[in-house]
């Protein structure tokens, strides 16, 4: 399975320094686990809390986007491992992503976004796990230019659905939320002042352009 190895490629060749990424995927953690966060909540949407995460990793990464961008991805995966299959024997182990300890990455888990769409599913899960899909996409759309990622894109979309799904049957709303991450990504290289709640509500616009 190749899910791991854009993981791995972009966190020991595009940023060797994984501490620095790790603390702020530590830092984001903390933040959304935290008790502002959840007071946040009380009175903002989640379209507004994935804002006020997003512009948290700005500041936290000194506006190094890219970094930013990767950071929000690990730090809203609601899986600690990923399995991983071994070519040849098939047999499938479980690879631990870059998390938070237990205790904050359960109540971070308890308090990530999802209800980010019209369609999103009003159930508790709701769509938690398409922020990293629009945070990994978005990394590789602001980043296709400073690295050559253009043949790596296909493995990571493909990572996510592992990731997340381990499935055979392919998500047309993961597709289309990656598509949505990919623009996200492009835009912030043309200004730095678009924020994903903006595209995110793009889509939901036409979601609902096509229901009426």
């Amino acid at each position: 399975m190749r899910s791991i190895l854009i993981t791995i490629i972009l966190t020991t060749l595009i940023f060797p320094q994984q501490s620095k990424l790790s603390k702020a995927v530590n830092y984001l953690s903390d933040f959304i686990a935290s008790d502002h966060f959840v007071e946040l909540k009380k009175t903002n949407s989640d379209l507004a809390l994935v804002d006020s995460i997003y512009l948290r990793a700005i500041a936290f990464t000194k506006e190094d986007y890219s970094e930013a961008l990767l950071a929000l991805t690990f730090a809203t995966v609601p899986y600690k491992k990923i399995p991983i299959v071994i070519p040849i024997i098939k047999e499938v182990i479980y690879y631990p992503l870059m998390a938070a300890d237990d205790s904050t990455f359960n109540l971070k888990n308890e308090n990530l976004p999802r209800y980010l769409f019209f369609d999103s599913p009003k159930t508790n899960h709701g769509d938690v796990d398409k922020l990293a899909h629009f945070f990994g996409n978005a990394f590789i759309g602001y980043s296709q230019n400073i690295f050559d990622l253009s043949s790596l894109i296909g493995y990571f979309v493909e990572s996510f659905e592992e990731i997340f799904k381990v499935q055979s049957k392919v998500d047309y709303r993961d597709l289309d939320v990656n598509w949505y991450g990919d623009q996200f990504g492009k835009l912030l290289k043309e200004s730095e002042k678009v924020l994903p709640s903006q595209i995110m509500l793009i889509r939901s616009l036409k979601y609902f352009s096509f229901v009426l």
